[in-house]
């Protein structure tokens, strides 16, 4: 990727806007250099912004990962900090991948936002490189969550032994779907998730005793059943947060999503999600469409907001690089 394409100015959102918008996401505008350690041991990889033409680099230090069999200096779980970051009221705001390239979670947790989501529904990623990406987010201070493909307890108990520490679940219309979900993700006695993992031994000799409590369980609130039920399932023991799908719920309610943000109907059960998570004590969220409107949907009161996609910011830091070439 090019310092053009970092720094290009765009009405849309450039990398670049990103951070600027983000300030508490970086010490500086990349003037000085920022060192994002790999959280809970010392780092092993550092993600360095500069001034340099050379834009974003990544260097490796002297001591080496430690092996998947044993993590002797890194005895606790790792603490989910967006989950943290919500729990005290604040938003936290993330970034999707749907490209299916791994090292592109290293670049957007890098950037300081909060979590990076791999999009399974929708994105183009196959079983290993999932766990590539949760590696390379992991160099990062970003959280690793995952949106699922569909409500399935194989699926769901993959992505959780990889090491996610946050399951979006699509599609759930009713409490029912709402306690599979719950059932997938927690293990017992509070659900019914397998005994077992791998990739996910890394964050701590006392995983199995955290990861209940540490875990981010969203479900996603998208068509007018949902809205109708969405007080039962946010009450869903086990259920931390949903994540609107506003685009499907409007499809659900009978227009176009390019109609939205003009149709009271759509306003009016997004405000249904909002009070049914006041009532429930769990966490509003909902699927970004850029830095505006993320800006907006916070202001409204949800807390975990997806800004945009890995796709969205190179198709327009791309566009914009080009656009800038005929202003030289």
């Amino acid at each position: 990727m090019t310092a053009a394409l970092l720094s290009a100015d765009t009405e849309g959102i450039s990398i670049n806007a990103f951070a600027v918008s983000r300030t508490a996401w970086f010490n500086s505008t990349f003037s000085q250099p920022v060192v994002m350690p790999r959280p809970n041991s010392e780092p092993a990889h550092r993600i360095v912004y500069s001034e340099r033409r050379s834009g974003l680099q990544i260097r490796t230090a002297a001591k080496a990962m430690p092996t998947p069999a044993a993590y002797p200096d890194n005895p606790h779980m790792k603490t989910n900090t967006a989950l943290a970051t919500m729990r005290a009221g604040k938003p936290a705001f993330g970034l999707s991948m749907g490209l299916g390239v791994p090292e592109t979670g290293a670049l957007l947790s890098g950037s300081g936002t909060e979590f990076v989501m791999v999009d399974r529904q929708h994105g183009n990623w196959d079983e290993r490189d999932v766990g590539r990406a949760i590696a390379q987010i992991n160099l990062g201070a970003a959280t690793p969550m995952a949106r699922v493909a569909t409500n399935d307890y194989r699926l769901i108990g993959q992505l959780l032994d990889k090491g996610m520490l946050g399951i979006i679940v699509p599609m759930v219309d009713t409490p029912e779907d709402a306690r599979r979900v719950a059932d997938a993700c927690l293990l017992p006695p509070r659900g019914r998730r397998s005994w077992g993992w791998n990739q996910a031994g890394m964050y701590g000799d006392d995983y199995a005793d955290c990861i209940n409590d540490e875990l981010f369980v969203a479900v996603q609130l998208e068509s007018v059943t949902a809205i109708d039920n969405a007080e039962a399932i946010l009450a869903t023991p086990g259920i931390t947060g949903c994540w609107t799908g506003p685009s499907d719920l409007a499809l659900s309610l009978g227009f176009h999503p390019s109609e939205m943000d003009t149709r009271d109907e759509h306003r009016l059960a997004l405000e249904r999600v909002l009070a049914a998570c006041r009532d429930t004590g769990k966490i509003p969220g909902i699927a970004g469409r850029g830095l505006e409107d993320a800006r907006r949907r916070r202001l409204q009161g949800f807390q975990f907001i997806t800004v945009t996609s890995d796709t969205a910011l190179i198709a327009q830091g791309a566009s914009a690089a080009r656009s800038s070439l005929d202003n030289l």
